[in-house]
């Protein structure tokens, strides 16, 4: 798989990212680890060099089995991703939400002042067992902390050489154009799939002009875009996309119809509805790469295989012809 640059930094990912939130367990109705181990080893045999984690994600657990897949593939063969700024250390910042994890209950907070960021910064270090982190990325919005305070931090940190490229996760255009002023931004990281193309309007514009790379999370919503989600598909635990609007009814047979008339062209290319569908997607103008998520080797094996076949111009206008016909209701 060859890999692609990210916006103005010298740092080069694979197209498709191993989104490693499901296997922290936390708000996916649990994990194995073992399953997530090889995972992680599949989707590397298979060309995808780059993992996107997060200390939230499994309160430090996520980190953790990712530290433990790179011992084994070897640090400088693969790219590492990750996070600050969501924090259930501290009460600093922007009160977040309450959550349960690992049988404890926890405050979780918007920070991102220097004090958290250094204490954040190790923290993810020793559990990712390295000496730097190749994309760090601020979480989400901390209201309580300007900008450009987060961005000098991150900074210095780069000069450091703890981190190689900073990125944003979740912030709007007019947030990117203040860290700007002190930083590089190699990327910014959003939601986007074939049913919530928000960033359309104003993301994408912005970051095509000013050489920015985008990481789309969630090209799957979740799961609803691979077809498998019907209408009495059983969640489990604590998975929180029922409570999410598109897998709300009308949304979810909405999407489903949607998938029903483009499977034909899955078929043609012998491959999976969520392979078409990440296909579609890193090809999109502005888009860098798609981060999905997988919790055993047979879901890492069919992301993985997403960009082993092209779509023609003629099949993605079928495509989008098709899309401009789904509605979603939001408010649900």
């Amino acid at each position: 798989m060859d890999k692609v640059q990210l916006g103005k930094s010298d740092l080069k990912i694979s197209p498709i990212v191993f989104g490693a939130w499901a296997i922290g367990g936390w708000a996916w109705g649990g994990n194995d680890d073992q399953q997530a181990m090889e995972a992680i080893k599949t989707s590397f045999d298979a060309g995808v060099t780059s993992i996107d984690t997060a200390p939230i994600y499994g309160y430090g657990h996520s980190e953790s089995l990712v530290g433990k897949a790179i011992k084994e593939l070897g640090r400088d063969n693969v790219e590492i991703l990750t996070k600050f700024g969501i924090n259930w250390k501290t009460t600093k910042g922007e009160f977040y939400f309450n959550a349960e994890g690992n049988g404890e209950s926890y405050e979780v907070y918007a920070y991102a002042g220097r004090d958290g960021i250094i204490q954040e910064v190790e923290d993810s270090l020793q559990r990712l067992g390295t000496d730097y982190i190749d994309l760090y990325q601020i979480h989400r919005p901390d209201a309580t902390t300007q900008i450009e305070e987060t961005m000098e931090v991150l900074k210095e940190l780069q000069q450091q050489g703890k981190i190689r490229a900073i990125g944003m996760s979740n912030h709007t255009v007019k947030m990117m154009k203040r860290a700007e002023k002190v930083i590089d931004l190699a990327s910014t990281q959003s939601p986007y799939s074939m049913v919530y193309r928000k960033i359309e309007k104003d993301i994408v514009p912005f970051c095509v002009e000013d050489n920015v790379g985008i990481l789309a999370y969630s090209p799957l919503q979740r799961g609803l875009l691979t077809g498998k989600i019907t209408a009495d598909y059983e969640f489990k635990g604590d998975d929180h996309r029922p409570g999410t609007k598109w897998f709300k009814e009308p949304n979810r047979s909405r999407t489903n119809d949607f998938l029903q008339k483009i499977k034909p062209i899955s078929e043609d290319h012998n491959v999976s509805l969520a392979q078409l569908v990440i296909n579609w997607t890193v090809q999109r103008p502005g888009i860098t790469a798609a981060l999905v998520g997988a919790r055993n080797a047979d879901q890492a094996s069919e992301n993985a295989k997403s960009m082993d076949f092209v779509l023609s111009k003629e099949e993605i206008e079928r495509i989008n012809t098709e899309l401009e016909k789904v509605v979603i209701d939001h408010d649900v």
